[in-house]
């Protein structure tokens, strides 16, 4: 296929636009500061795929055709041996059939059917579930109604939120998208551009066919003539093969005029009245997604990009991935000086600005290598030193054992985790009320990120274990290999996790 058009927003959008730049690809509707760092021509031609920033900054979304993301998954992991990739079960656009399973105050929870296999290699295992507000379903929900659905938006696997729902259908990219209706709106900066674009719409005849409204988007406004044509052309084909897909009427939970000439008054999706029109995959799929999650290693590797086109500090998107405060911080550093590229990263400097300080709450956010993301507790911040380590100290529940360890676990015995940015394990040393040591579990895992609230990184299975008599043990080798085989864990990221492992237990 020809190289496909991409447009790219938030935090790494320089540092991937510079990287796509490289690799051939054509970046469209790009934003002011994008056309300002690069000396290219940025088209305004509708994207065939689309990159931003997950909510949280610690990685990125791709959706559209599938082939166009498939072209650029392996440019998002290439930016380190830390980036990994889960293919997304429920993209952007995507038609899905589900079951409410919980009503809630402000919408239900649904419990989406993707069909066997549908998450894809490597994506984490189970049903997915999404969030329908009640304002976007026409029609009252109950806990057990069969449902069918489009995807708004999508969640990164690693957060506890869900896809967001709608029980309206919509089509389309960024210039246009098409829903049920009549009409034409445009959604644009200022009155006097809105009055620019009708008008333009209007000389060129650009209607919507009959049965759906086109909403004109903000992007539409510096668009040309051929760039509206082809966004309009794209957004009724698109419509067109979702109405056929999902069956245009009798059986297809998609409600039609009188005449059958298109989808009429609120909802076009919704609730069905027979559970047997539910389907074990995706009604309509006419985007593929994936989630890049980006460690340590990756956001400096995405640094280095980035500064070819403009000025970056050491640690740019690692502080910018901290939090929106710090992320504002770096803007104005940039804008004052001009960065020593070869400085080390300014930890101290950022935690002081920014946090841990001794005495914050400090949550461990352990990354599993399926996209999943568990808590390990929350502990109280006892040290910060200038190097990076950071010292937190939790105190346990009673009950069980302390994995790997073989010893109980009683109430008030105290964790003790050294924390320090970019290595890639860390120490937890376990002790009873009376200071008695009952063991040290290091994790093996990829650079330690320290963010003013949480540690961040990904699990990589194999550990090294400390017990009370001395005997010192490495673990759980079976587990990284089974991940390396799922498709979870790139080899490359195993053999360091395997070399750490050995260097480790050769140290204790």
């Amino acid at each position: 296929m020809t190289m496909p058009r991409v447009r790219v927003r938030g935090i790494y959008a320089t540092a991937l636009t510079a990287r796509l730049l490289d690799a051939g690809h054509e970046v469209v509707d790009a934003s002011p500061p994008i056309r300002r760092r690069f000396d290219a021509a940025f088209g305004t031609e509708p994207p065939d795929v689309r990159i931003e920033t997950s909510a949280d900054r610690q990685g990125v979304a791709a959706s559209g055709d599938p082939d166009a993301v498939e072209a650029v998954r392996d440019l998002l992991t290439d930016a380190g041996r830390d980036a990994l990739a889960w293919p997304d079960p429920t993209p952007p656009g995507t038609v899905l059939d589900g079951e409410v399973t919980e009503t809630l105050g402000g919408g239900a929870v649904v419990r989406l059917r993707v069909g066997d296999g549908a998450e894809g290699a490597g994506a984490p295992t189970g049903a997915p579930e999404g969030y329908l507000p009640y304002g976007d379903v026409d029609a009252r929900v109950e806990t057990g109604d069969p449902v069918r659905v489009q995807v708004r938006e999508s969640a990164a696997p690693w957060t506890d939120r869900r896809p967001e729902l709608s029980g309206e259908l919509r089509v389309g990219g960024d210039l246009v998208a098409l829903e049920p209706g009549s009409g034409t709106r445009v959604d644009a900066r200022s009155d006097e551009a809105a009055r620019e674009l009708s008008g333009m719409l209007d000389l060129l005849g650009l209607e919507p066919p009959e049965g759906w409204r086109a909403v004109w988007r903000p992007p539409a406004v510096d668009a040309d003539t051929e760039a509206l044509t082809a966004g309009l052309d794209d957004a009724v084909e698109a419509a067109e093969a979702l109405r056929a897909a999902t069956g245009g009427g009798e059986g297809s939970g998609v409600i039609e005029d009188g005449d059958g000439d298109g989808p009429a008054g609120g909802s076009a999706l919704g609730v069905l009245d027979d559970r047997s029109r539910l389907r074990d995959a995706p009604t309509a799929a006419p985007n593929a997604g994936v989630w890049a999650w980006f460690g340590r290693e990756s956001r400096f590797g995405l640094d280095d990009a980035r500064r070819t086109a403009t000025a970056t500090m050491p640690g740019h998107h690692r502080v910018k991935a901290g939090s929106s405060d710090a992320s504002a911080g770096v803007d104005l550093a940039e804008s004052l000086c001009d960065p020593d590229p070869d400085a080390a990263f300014p930890f101290a400097v950022v935690s002081d600005a920014f946090g841990p300080r001794e005495g914050d709450a400090l949550r461990i956010d352990h990354g599993k290598p399926d996209g999943r993301l568990i808590t390990l507790g929350e502990g109280t911040v006892t040290g910060v030193d200038a190097d990076g380590t950071v010292t937190v100290e939790r105190e346990m529940t009673g009950g069980g054992t302390y994995d790997g360890l073989g010893v109980d676990r009683e109430a008030g015995d105290v964790a003790e985790t050294s924390l320090k940015e970019g290595r890639w394990w860390y120490p937890t040393t376990y002790r009873g009320r009376d200071g008695t040591v009952s063991g040290t579990y290091v994790n093996v895992c990829t650079p330690v990120e320290v963010f003013p609230d949480a540690a961040r990184y990904v699990d990589l299975h194999v550990d090294v274990v400390k017990r009370p008599d001395g005997t010192v043990e490495r673990v759980d080798d079976d587990e990284l290999d089974e991940a390396v085989a799922a498709g979870t864990v790139p080899e490359p990221l195993a053999e360091k996790a395997r070399s750490v492992a050995s260097a480790l237990e050769n140290a204790l």
